[in-house]
């Protein structure tokens, strides 16, 4: 059983990682739906937290639903990290989460996110501090190390884990990496064998099918693993990767009315959560991914990005669901 702090996880839990523009509360809850075991919000500046700055207050948005659920906080002062937590501790998440992987310029040149990879006496320091201030479990999510010759996760988890963190989250690149090649989970291998290592390890970088999620969980001996990419515009990876755990046999695809369901229910919440103008425009970035692959769709994805109002777009999805109804496979 995988537990952080007095959470219970199940044997083998599967998790959302936080994603920006993405982990929002409606593709939360499709993936929830679809059996996400812990989930995340989207990565939140601890100085926009400070500032009051009206998006990262809203990415505090936390629905009863959704728990177990993380807070992540990303930020380079630790005075503010620490200020940011007591901010998002107050929204009554189930945990409180550090990023230390983060790759992209925004962050990682502001000293933030993977830059701490860069300053492991920092990053402990700001963890320690982040872990007295506040009751709830802290976890971390980090990276390898930053390039090629600065691998250092296994000194990194150790000190993480004598400081007080309960769950560390490892994505198997450096920084250098960003998202290409392939995610190398040897060192995480290493650091769940590690004798020393009494916390959860979650494995994370590559896991886009169930057959995948069982050979690393078999092979790297990881506590549960972590899902980003994979997941969007495809919630139902949660359920197949636990259809096979559990069967060993592979689930059917989604059929056409499973993926205008999920459509419209990622679509309502938006516009409920976001407002008619900004949740049409944002759920416009979703429709390739929720019908990709299926033959002939293009012409209905151009009307559904030029749709300009809410009906529109569900009048269009209705539209979707009679044409392919007829053909009654999966695709």
């Amino acid at each position: 059983m995988a537990k952080i702090g007095q959470i219970e996880l199940g044997e083998f839990p599967l998790l959302l990682a936080p994603m920006e523009d993405v982990s929002d509360p409606p593709f939360r809850a499709v993936c929830k739906e679809n059996g996400a075991d812990l989930m995340y919000t989207e990565f939140i500046s601890s100085e926009g937290l400070i500032r009051d700055a009206a998006k990262s207050r809203q990415k505090l948005d936390i629905f009863e639903y959704e728990r177990p659920i993380g807070i992540q906080l990303f930020g380079g002062d630790i005075g503010n990290m620490v200020q940011s937590a007591e901010i998002a501790a107050a929204a009554r998440p189930d945990l409180i989460d550090i990023n230390y992987g983060c790759p992209v310029k925004a962050v990682a040149c502001r000293g933030a996110g993977a830059a701490l990879l860069q300053d492991i006496p920092k990053m402990v320091k700001m963890t320690a501090e982040i872990v007295k201030s506040t009751s709830l479990p802290v976890t971390v999510k980090t990276r390898l190390g930053w390039d090629e010759s600065t691998k250092n996760i296994l000194e990194v988890a150790e000190r993480l884990q004598d400081i007080g963190i309960q769950a560390l989250s490892i994505h198997g690149r450096t920084r250098v990496q960003m998202y290409k090649g392939e995610a190398d989970w040897t060192l995480i291998g290493q650091v769940k064998e590690n004798p020393r290592i009494q916390i959860p390890i979650f494995g994370n970088g590559d896991i886009d099918t169930p057959q995948k999620a069982l050979e690393y969980k078999n092979r790297y001996g990881v506590d549960g693993v972590m899902i980003g990419r994979a997941a969007i515009g495809y919630p139902w990876i949660f359920r197949e990767i636990k259809e096979y755990l559990r069967t060993g046999q592979v689930a059917p695809p989604p059929t056409m009315a499973e993926r205008v369901q999920a459509t419209k229910k990622h679509f309502e919440f938006s516009i409920r959560w976001k407002g008619d103008r900004l949740g049409v425009f944002e759920m416009r970035r979703h429709y390739t991914n929720y019908f990709k692959g299926v033959p002939d769709f293009k012409p209905f994805r151009m009307r559904l990005v030029e749709a300009p109002t809410e009906a529109d777009v569900l009048a269009i999805l209705d539209e979707v669901a009679d044409t392919y109804a007829s053909v009654g496979v999966a695709v």
